[in-house]
């Protein structure tokens, strides 16, 4: 039966290439070691999140990782077991300067018989990424699991190795064009966050109104104020409540729990993957910890800084290094914004300086300074930046689908070409592989 499935999942490939299991091209390579061998001295450590957030490795010291790992002494495929849809995937190369190590959440793939970026851009593949999805080991709402040997013995129709070679060229090239492209949008919206960042602090600390006599806040950092605008402490405007410090009993279907991953500037991502029992929500919503709508979220760690506005009525439970801000004698939409603006970031960078890990206690953030205007003016600043949002999300929206359309089309175009779909006219190097 599987074998019919295989045959029927190949046919759309060139009848010429040559069908053999990845495995059976590839040498088998798992040679582990512990991190506590090499002490404090630093390595070069391919972990999932690394390589999802940059494709390298992360020096740092082998005091600070945990369980054995992969050493890399060769240029190395790496396949994450882990979530196929995400497509966690390089060529890890042995450091110069530092003993190389990757994350046994890796399979890693070695042979001298096929070309390897072929190999990476086909592990990269839609096609391959959508077996590997559909046949997971096992899965919850953090994790899909593939089974190693659904990876290592991939069925495929292999091209010549001069075609491989063709197709990584004419890859290498186009995604190249692509991903320079995805880099410029990207830094188009890098410059829309800076302006609508100044725009925002300009409005929290100065008001609307050019003309305001204003008046010396006593504050080096904020400068003047409006004459008429008051300056306090968050806790004298707001509740500031500190989470549980427990880690709650984590199931698959449940409330969910939102940690500091789910916590952006004005954003709140409620498809967290953590969830607890009514029981374990009681427990972690003790003491007013339960977030109502107009509650904002900030976190103290990771993200932190980031503060955003609970605006839906659903039920939703405070995980660790959070800190819910209970907003008393004063606007939560314009507290919102203050807390995110450049005017409270200052004060946050302030405490941080030289700290080793950067978060702030609950302490440090009630003793915040916020600027209040009238009760009127928060609501016209409010009513002025929300319009002006808006504007900015619609250019915001626009490049960030023109970012995805790319996305697609890249994707698109590696399954087409490592799947003979396109006729490729360029010469190849020469590197010294055997032929399959």
């Amino acid at each position: 039966m599987r074998d019919r499935l295989d045959a029927q999942w190949l046919d759309d490939l060139p009848s010429n290439w040559t069908e053999k299991r990845a495995d059976f091209l590839c040498d088998p390579y798992r040679v582990t070691v512990d991190p506590a061998d090499f002490g404090d001295n630093l390595v070069a450590h391919y972990s999932i999140p690394q390589v999802q957030d940059t494709g390298g490795p992360l020096i740092e010291p082998a005091s600070g990782i945990d369980s054995s790992k992969l050493l890399i002494a060769a240029p190395t495929l790496l396949v994450s077991k882990l979530n196929p849809r995400k497509r966690t995937i390089c060529i890890a190369e042995p450091h110069p300067d530092y003993v190389t190590l990757a994350s046994g959440e890796f399979v890693a793939i070695n042979s001298d018989r096929i070309d390897r970026r072929y190999a990476y851009y086909l592990w990269s593949s839609e096609k391959v990424t959508d077996r590997l999805s559909a046949i997971v080991q096992s899965a919850t709402r953090s994790h899909q699991r593939v089974n190693p040997a659904d990876i290592l013995k991939l069925p495929w129709r292999w091209p010549p190795l001069e075609i491989q070679r063709r197709i990584v060229l004419f890859l290498d090239e186009k995604i190249a064009k692509i991903d320079a492209l995805v880099a410029k949008k990207r830094t188009l919206l890098g410059h829309f966050a800076v302006k609508r960042q100044v725009l925002i602090t300009n409005a929290v600390t100065k008001g609307l109104n050019p003309d305001a006599p204003m008046k010396p806040s006593g504050i080096d950092w904020l400068g003047d104020i409006p004459a008429h605008w008051k300056v306090k402490r968050l806790s004298f405007v707001s509740s500031v409540i500190d989470c549980k410090h427990r880690t709650p009993e984590y199931i698959d279907d449940g409330i969910p729990l939102v940690s500091t991953s789910e916590i952006k500037p004005y954003s709140i991502d409620y498809l967290t993957k953590r969830r607890v029992s009514e029981d374990e929500f009681t427990i972690m919503s003790d003491g007013e910890r339960r977030p109502r709508v107009g509650d904002i979220i900030y976190s103290r760690n990771a993200s932190v800084g980031s503060a955003a506005r609970v605006r839906a009525d659903e039920l939703l439970c405070l995980g660790q290094d959070l800190c819910l801000i209970r907003p008393r004698v004063i606007s939560s939409n314009f507290l919102e914004y203050f807390l995110n603006s450049d005017a409270c970031l200052e004060q946050l960078a302030r405490e941080l300086v030289g700290a080793t890990f950067k978060r702030v206690n609950v302490d440090v953030i009630k003793k915040y300074f916020v600027v209040v205007p009238p009760e009127d003016e928060q609501a016209e600043i409010v009513d002025a930046l929300d319009r002006g949002q808006s504007e900015e999300w619609e250019a915001d929206a626009k490049v960030a689908q023109s970012v995805g359309r790319l996305a697609e089309y890249r994707a698109a175009l590696i399954t087409a070409a490592v799947t003979g779909k396109i006729q490729l006219n360029v010469t190849p190097k020469e590197p010294a592989v055997e032929e399959v």
